[in-house]
């Protein structure tokens, strides 16, 4: 098999595994990715906080500051990246990091969509075209049928 076999293969593969959400299913699932991605934004805004705090060290020329720094922001990284890996295997995809925004794919009339959730809402009410993004968000109505 040549590469551009396993390469369909492997895209193939992806799309017979990839999950779609009704609205009622994402609002099951919610409890559990509102934690993970409260802690997501907690991660983030560590990381980014170490980073500033670097970058003003490093101006500053302390070697031994700037080491337990990067080894703190190599390990606050990797557990942002095992966060999201969570998420990924929920089925739904992390947008944002600093807004906690998060797609739940759906098929509505036939075609892909997304539902539609950010970190503080309640619920998942909203849902948007994949290539529309938040700016395109309405309210799910009766045709999803959940």
């Amino acid at each position: 098999m040549d590469s551009k076999q396993m390469t369909q293969r492997s895209e193939a593969s992806r799309c017979e595994t990839k999950r779609f959400f009704t609205p009622e299913q994402a609002n099951s699932a919610l409890p559990l990715v509102q934690r993970i991605v409260t802690d997501i934004v907690a991660q983030y805004q560590q990381l980014e906080h170490l980073q500033k705090r670097r970058q003003k060290l490093s101006s500053q020329e302390r070697a031994d500051d700037i080491s337990a720094l990067d080894s703190l922001a190599a390990q606050g990284a990797k557990r942002l990246n095992d966060l999201i890996d969570e998420i990924k295997l929920i089925g739904c995809e992390l947008k944002d990091w600093t807004l906690g925004l998060v797609d739940f794919p759906a098929i509505l009339d036939g075609r892909e969509v997304y539902l539609c959730w950010k970190l503080g809402e309640k619920q998942i009410s909203h849902w948007h075209e994949t290539h529309a993004g938040m700016i395109g968000r309405q309210p799910i109505g009766d045709d999803f049928g959940s």
